[in-house]
């Protein structure tokens, strides 16, 4: 069991300004939710991870996606028996707690160890879960290949290939669901470049905005910044119909994409706020830190305000070692209009402090409440 003794409200009264209008940033309350900790708090089997995308698949279940992911068990704080596959998933039952229920699903090798939930089609890697959105031809999700690089051994990965996962049946269990895939033409994983999409999805009327980056992966600082596609929502697996948003046009050439916001990282959210009318990026300052910021924006594509600073995760005041990253908002989680629930990972470049420690490595929760500033 997670345990939680440090719950309290942080409450901030910003005066930086966004760029979008030069209107004042809202005030911002965060709490801690150990209540949707504890539905993560698994102690056999799936037993944390990372990652943590989520896609409603109806009114009362929301499925889960994570990456790498520890199958075991817990016993005394610590991960004993246990394994490290590359992704799982699982379904929440009912939104309102107390009451949801949690059900883990991964994979198993031909020995029957467990493995993968999703494999890549051409055997080559494995795959992190993305964002993903749920349309009348089922349950959409984006994969991210990756295969090791050499590097140093937490970051001993480089990303490869994106895919799009259609899975035909997500009213079915997990365990029954048939996911085919396509390889994302709009893709570039070169010497020089980097474009990837799925880091966010969002949903406006009856058109998908497909958020990414790019990366100057030859520079010597290799800064990520935020792109945009659109295409119908019954047309998402019709690469043709891919838009690219590129100087306040839409364009078919996503090497023209425009670079909306800076330092992104690959992992983040974009969610509409109803009682502020603007749409808000979460995301890990530089993709790891203790910082979780916010942009906010009129529009899905921008212009994006100046960071917000929303919270600072306090497990990284526990030990040198200790990281934190992978923050992102889950819209269907919020019960009022000017809310977000949000999660983000805490982790270890020890990885033997990471398998003795349980409480690491598994969704942390958050409510950020966005309330509009009066004006003098």
């Amino acid at each position: 069991m997670v345990s939680r003794n440090y719950l309290f409200v942080i409450l901030l009264s910003l005066s930086l300004l966004f760029c979008a209008g030069g209107q004042p940033t809202p005030n911002v309350a965060v709490e801690t939710l150990p209540q949707y900790d504890a539905l993560f708090s698994n102690e056999d089997g799936w037993t944390g991870a990372d990652g943590a995308y989520s896609v409603a698949l109806n009114q009362d279940a929301i499925a889960w996606f994570f990456g790498d992911t520890w199958i075991g068990q817990i016993k005394n704080g610590r991960h004993e028996n246990a394994t490290l596959v590359n992704n799982s998933v699982a379904i929440q039952r009912g939104r309102r707690l107390p009451g949801a229920e949690m059900d883990f699903y991964f994979g198993r090798a031909a020995d029957g160890s467990p493995a993968a939930f999703i494999r890549p089609a051409d055997g080559r890697g494995w795959f992190w879960v993305f964002d993903g959105v749920m349309t009348a031809e089922g349950l959409y999700l984006f994969l991210i290949q990756v295969e090791r690089s050499g590097g140093e051994a937490l970051f001993d990965f480089s990303v490869i290939g994106a895919w799009l996962g259609q899975v035909e049946n997500p009213a079915e269990s997990p365990s029954v669901w048939r996911i085919r895939q396509s390889r994302i033409p709009w893709s570039e994983f070169s010497a020089s470049a980097s474009i990837l999409w799925g880091s966010a999805v969002l949903q406006k009327d009856n058109i998908l905005y497909i958020y990414g980056t790019t990366e100057d992966v030859g520079s010597a600082v290799r800064r990520k910044h935020m792109i945009l596609a659109r295409v119908p929502a019954s047309d998402l697996a019709d690469y043709s119909r891919w838009r690219f948003f590129a100087d306040d046009r839409w364009v078919s050439d996503f090497r023209q994409a425009s670079r909306l916001s800076a330092d992104v990282p690959h992992e983040y959210s974009v969610n509409y706020l109803p009682l502020l009318d603007k749409y808000a990026v979460i995301y890990s300052q530089d993709g790891l830190s203790k910082d979780i910021l916010a942009r906010l924006s009129p529009e899905p594509q921008g212009p994006w305000g100046d960071p917000i600073r929303l919270y600072q995760c306090p497990e990284a005041e526990w030990d040198h070692s200790i990281f934190c990253y992978a923050a992102k908002a889950h819209t269907h989680l919020s019960q009022m209009p000017d809310q977000l629930i949000i999660t983000y990972i805490a982790n270890s470049v020890d990885f033997d402090r990471t398998a003795n420690d349980a409480r690491l490595y598994r969704p942390r929760f958050l409510k950020v409440t966005f309330r509009p500033k009066k004006s003098d």
